[in-house]
């Protein structure tokens, strides 16, 4: 099971490939990571389900590609 308060700000999110994608901003209640501000200057979330590992980067279960595209944009 994994304890999501070992999720902690400015670790670094990682795709299943290995390549970070997006950087922890904080924990947005206890479903949700919101990332921080991407180059155009717009948070992102992504929920916890998607985690699988925690190591001193947050590690995620799909490509980087597909995170992008699926991961929420904040209103």
């Amino acid at each position: 099971m994994l304890n999501i308060e070992t999720i902690k700000p400015d670790m670094p999110v990682v795709c299943s490939n290995n390549g970070q994608f997006a950087v922890v901003d904080h924990m947005e209640g206890k479903d949700s990571i919101k990332l921080k501000k991407d180059d155009a200057g717009k948070h992102h979330f992504i929920p916890v389900s998607w985690v699988k590992s925690v190591d001193g980067k947050v590690h995620v279960d799909r490509p980087g590609a597909q995170a992008m595209k699926e991961w929420r944009t904040e209103a």
